[in-house]
């Protein structure tokens, strides 16, 4: 699902990260790792939001670098501390990631009403709390039809409820879509269908799948 050749990123001349060769194959992976060692760079760099040397690739042959536009429709990402212009509302925000992912319209509704988001997602971005920022970026993460869904520590900061919900898209996008999911998280995944998620480690500047 997801190849590595040649993966270096360095920041100021400084090795970061290194992967020489490697294949992810589709399913739903939770990304470890100590405070700095790397986890959200390895995710920006796959979705794009990173300069990086060597090659990332999804199976057949979509190229980061080579095939970027068709790339970046099909590889979604949340960040851990979402930042999205205030001017904007939550809906003019969706409308605009549904045409850039080529989604179909209406397609959010699902989401909006299970994480209970209708009564703001009018409102200016400016007057969200940072709860409803995280909800926003969750939703945005599940528009078009991506093949990779990389959420940066997805459990933090909404409340236990909304983690259920958030469970419950997870495992319901892989049952029906196939949709492959890289979670990068300090807390363990607590629901039996995600209790099976296989682990990789970022560890010693270098990504590492950990056997069960």
């Amino acid at each position: 699902m997801l190849n590595f050749e040649r993966f270096k990123k360095l920041y100021a001349g400084h090795l970061v990260l290194e992967i020489d060769k490697m294949t992810i194959d589709s399913g739903i992976y939770w990304l470890k790792g100590a405070n700095g060692s790397g986890k959200s760079t390895l995710l920006k760099a796959i979705a794009g939001l990173l300069s990086f040397e060597g090659q990332i690739s999804l199976a057949p042959g979509t190229d980061l670098k080579k095939q970027s536009v068709a790339y970046r429709k099909v590889v979604n990402f949340a960040e851990a501390e979402p930042v999205f212009p205030e001017f904007l509302t939550g809906q003019e925000m969706i409308r605009m990631f549904v045409s850039a992912k080529a989604g179909q319209p209406g397609q959010e509704q699902h989401y909006l009403e299970s994480m209970q988001m209708q009564h703001y997602i009018q409102q200016p971005i400016s007057t969200y709390s940072s709860g409803m920022l995280k909800k926003l970026s969750l939703v945005l993460a599940f528009m078009g039809q991506p093949e990779l869904i990389l959420l940066d520590e997805p459990l933090i900061t909404i409340d236990s409820d909304s983690l259920q919900v958030l469970y419950s898209w997870i495992v319901e996008k892989h049952q029906k879509n196939g949709t492959s999911f890289l979670l990068a998280s300090h807390q363990a995944l607590e629901h039996e269908s995600l209790s099976k998620a296989q682990v990789l480690r970022v560890e010693n500047r270098t990504l590492k799948a950990i056997a069960k």
